[in-house]
C-alpha cells in the first residue's frame, strides 16, 4: 500500500512539513509506503478550461501536475498538506489540485482511494482551508480520513509545532486511521471489488430558448 503526499507549502522544512512528517512516520510504522512531492516552491498556474486533457490524457501545461498524475494512479491514498493564507489554502496548491483532479478525470479511477488533509496555521483560519481540500476528495468518491481533532498543527515556525503536543498527537492518530482505512478497503476490494459508480446523469438546468 502506498500514499502520495503533497506538500503545498513553499517552506520545505516549515510547519506544514512538520505535521506531514508526523503522519508519514506513523504510516510507515504501520506498513504503508509514502512518496512525497513538494509543489509549494514550484511555478504552478491554474486551469484555463481548454479541455486539452480530455483529448490528450494530460494537462496542456507540462509541469508537476503531469508528473504527479501517474503517482496518483498507483497510490492507494492521497495526503495533502497546506499552510493557511487568509483563512484559505495556498493558491499554488489549489491550482495544482484543480488541474490534477480535472486532468485525470476518466483516466485515474480515484474510487476508494483514501484522502486526508493536513493544514498548519499560526492561529486561525485552518478549518476553512481544511474544508477546501476535503472537497476534492468528496467529489471523487474518495473516503476522507479523520482524526481525534481537525487535522491541523499550529505555530509560526517548525520549532513552534514541536510544542503543539495535541497537534502532533492528532497527526499520529491520523496516520493510524489512514493506515487502518487503507488496509480495510484493500480487504473489501479483494473480496467484493470496488462499488460501482453511476455516471449517466448530468444535470445542468440549461434549456434552449
Amino acid at each position: 500500500m502506498k500514499v502520495l503526499v503533497v506538500n503545498g507549502s513553499p517552506h520545505l522544512n516549515g510547519c506544514t512539513d512538520r505535521g506531514l512528517r508526523e503522519v508519514e512516520t506513523t504510516l510507515q510504522a504501520n506498513g504503508v509506503e509514502v512518496e512525497r512531492i513538494n509543489i509549494g516552491n514550484k511555478d504552478v498556474r491554474g486551469c484555463i478550461g481548454c479541455n486539452f486533457c480530455r483529448r490528450n490524457g494530460r494537462c496542456v501545461f507540462n509541469d508537476v501536475v503531469n508528473e504527479a498524475a501517474p503517482k496518483l494512479a498507483e497510490a492507494d491514498g492521497l495526503l495533502v498538506g497546506s499552510p493557511v493564507y487568509y483563512a484559505g489554502s495556498n493558491g499554488q496548491l489549489l491550482a495544482f489540485l484543480d488541474r490534477l483532479f480535472y486532468s485525470t478525470s476518466g483516466i485515474v479511477d480515484k474510487t476508494m482511494k483514501v484522502g486526508a488533509a493536513v493544514v498548519s496555521s499560526r492561529r486561525a483560519g485552518s478549518t476553512s482551508a481544511f474544508d477546501e481540500i476535503n472537497k476534492y476528495f468528496t467529489i471523487s468518491a474518495m473516503p476522507i480520513v479523520s482524526s481525534t481533532y481537525w487535522n491541523e498543527v499550529h505555530g509560526f515556525t517548525a520549532e513552534d509545532v514541536e510544542d503543539d503536543k495535541e497537534g502532533l498527537q492528532t497527526m499520529r492518530n491520523l496516520g493510524k486511521n489512514m493506515a487502518f482505512m487503507l488496509k480495510a478497503i484493500k480487504m473489501a476490494k479483494e473480496a467484493d471489488g470496488l462499488p460501482e459508480q453511476e455516471r449517466a446523469a448530468f444535470t445542468n438546468f440549461h434549456t434552449e430558448g
